[in-house]
């Protein structure tokens, strides 16, 4: 991950630059690697793509936060030659809209968010990638009615913007109109359209394993989450695969050019040559939970069933509640659900950094595709589960990817997620929903499920073991520990006090927080950021369920559910 920071118009630049240079400062732990109010983690053209990147005749500049899959690609499909500077998969951005203008973020497969500015026409150009897989925000301020702020988080803008918002994924912005216009338009988009295709498991399985191969392309060590859940699971599973292939193919063709001498490796990398041995070690799992956790138990499983090198790091209730307000800080929101699942995943992200891993996967949105929350068994017909999908899907940005994105970047640690490709999207959302329905024999993600059950295919090498394909949905902060919930309410108690819930601040108007957990959050969150910033934040509730805590064990259903469900 990168970190932006950008400003267009602004009155008076040259009083404005010291500030400019500070808050983008505010971003320094997303990327370490570089700094020019954009704080850059290299992970494709590290020794090359320094930014902000410059066309070659310096009249377009652009700042870049993400990964641009298919670089290569359109690349070779440019109407005309440009002379590229760098290796970097974001450089392409430039030619791109010198040649499509507006349309540009239509062509990139990739999780983004950029700044582009055009010096000829004093145009900024800013878009996020179609989930919002990366954080990006907007700004206005009062005092400056011509001026527009960008930034990855919304620490940077808060005090320079009276007015901020999430930027929309799938939109791109135009100084030149002021208007932000949707370029992402799949056929799903509209959650009242029930779609009617039987599920294709084959292409589902095939769609997957495309989405998860193309985000191991990196220069760098990178490994997977593994919370012995599904949706990690399977992530993992296809990546070991494509890991040993990949390996096997480098020592067949070292062999073949240099007599076994295994320096000529041939793998991932620019022009599928790797540069160093290094790059194609075994692949790395990481789990973390409370001692006894499930997570780590169905983690450890699953590693030694696919043989990942795998690293089961605990964490105390303390260092997890010691941690709640970096935790906050670095999230920027005061939703329940978000920071109980965040707080473990900062933990882990630092340390795997400390180890040298600056990418991992990981499996966020399968459960809003499938339906794969609890609270799905609730739904009352397939026309309001996949209208439920959809809508959750939209709101990732605001939630899973949030969490992703944050926890990581926050020790200079990238994420990525396959389950959300723009393909795989298109397929997974185009079945039609009552095979997702929960009912029956048929438990949540079934066909999800059945589409990696290889017990009827003679011969095939399973790829996880049925104890883990077949396991019930676990929601991570569940998953890490069931301590962890029950000590973040208990320690809730001790802060506010029912004084307190009968009195919320008149600042926070009809967002009011509805249990001791949510309110004490909220005050943490007030600690680091002013009400304007409040705009920004979505907190999460079940539907079809007269629960109001959002974990998993508040359903009834639940194989360890609460004793009052």
């Amino acid at each position: 991950m990168c970190g932006i920071f950008a400003c267009h118009n602004h009155p008076d630049v040259e009083k404005f630059k010291p500030t400019a240079l500070k808050l983008a400062k505010l971003v320094r732990h997303r990327g370490p690697d570089w700094i020019l109010c954009h704080e850059r983690l290299s992970i494709v053209g590290v020794d090359s793509g320094a930014q902000p990147l410059v066309s070659d005749d310096e009249d377009i500049i652009l700042a870049v936060n993400g990964e641009i899959y298919n670089h290569r690609l359109l690349r070779k499909g440019l109407k005309k030659p440009y002379p590229f500077k760098t290796h970097s998969d974001c450089e392409v951005i430039i030619p791109l809209y010198k040649e499509h203008g507006l349309d540009t973020p239509k062509y990139l497969d990739g999780m983004f968010s950029w700044v582009l500015y055009d010096k000829k026409l004093n145009r900024a150009i800013a878009a996020r990638d179609p989930i919002g897989i990366t954080t990006f925000y907007i700004g206005w301020s009062s005092k400056e009615p011509g001026t527009v702020y960008f930034a990855s988080e919304l620490k940077c803008l808060h005090t320079v913007c009276d007015k901020i918002q999430s930027f929309p994924p799938g939109h791109v912005f135009d100084s030149a109109t002021g208007q932000i216009t949707r370029y992402f338009e799949p056929t799903w988009w509209d959650g009242s359209r029930i779609p009617q295709k039987p599920a294709d498991l084959k292409l589902l399985r095939e769609t997957l394993e495309k989405s998860v191969r193309k985000r191991l392309m990196a220069e760098v060590p990178y490994g997977v989450l593994l919370s012995g859940g599904l949706d990690s699971s399977l992530v993992a599973s296809i990546a070991q695969r494509e890991t040993l292939r990949l390996k096997k193919l480098a020592e067949e063709q070292a062999a073949t050019v240099n007599g076994n001498d295994d320096e000529g490796l041939v793998g991932i990398g620019e022009d599928n040559k790797l540069r160093t041995k290094t790059l194609m070690p075994e692949l790395n799992s990481f789990s973390i939970g409370l001692p006894g956790a499930p997570d780590n138990e169905a983690a450890l499983e699953v590693a030694k069933f696919l043989g990942t090198k795998h690293h089961i790091i605990t964490f105390t209730i303390e260092d997890g509640l010691n941690a709640l307000s970096d935790v906050i800080y670095h999230l920027e929101t005061y939703d329940v659900t978000t920071i109980r699942a965040s707080t473990p995943m900062y933990l882990l992200s630092r340390k795997i950094k400390s180890m040298g891993i600056k990418m991992v996967l990981s499996g966020e949105g399968s459960d809003e595709i499938f339906g794969g929350y609890l609270y799905f068994h609730g739904a009352p017909s397939k026309e309001a589960f996949h209208e439920e999908c959809v809508r959750r899907v939209k709101n990732l940005h605001l939630a899973d990817c949030l969490r992703a994105n944050k926890s990581t970047s926050a020790w200079g640690l990238e994420a990525r997620v396959p389950f959300l490709d723009k393909e795989f999207l298109e397929v997974a959302l185009n079945i039609d929903p009552q095979e997702k329905l929960i009912q029956g024999e048929r438990i949540e993600k079934y066909i999800l499920r059945k589409a990696f059950d290889t017990s009827d295919e003679p011969d095939a090498q399973p790829y996880l073991p049925d104890s883990i394909l077949w396991r019930q949905k676990e929601q991570f902060s569940d998953g890490v520990g069931y301590g962890w919930i029950d000590a973040l309410k208990d320690a809730a108690e001790k802060h506010v006090t029912d004084e307190m819930m009968r009195n919320p601040k008149p600042e926070w108007g009809d967002d009011i927080p509805d249990t001791k957990e949510a309110y004490w959050y909220r005050l943490m969150f007030d600690e680091h950021f002013p009400p304007h910033c409040a705009s920004t934040v979505k907190r999460w509730i079940p539907k079809w369920s007269k629960q109001t805590d959002p974990s998993g064990r508040a359903i009834s259903i639940h194989k360890a559910k609460y004793a009052d469900a």
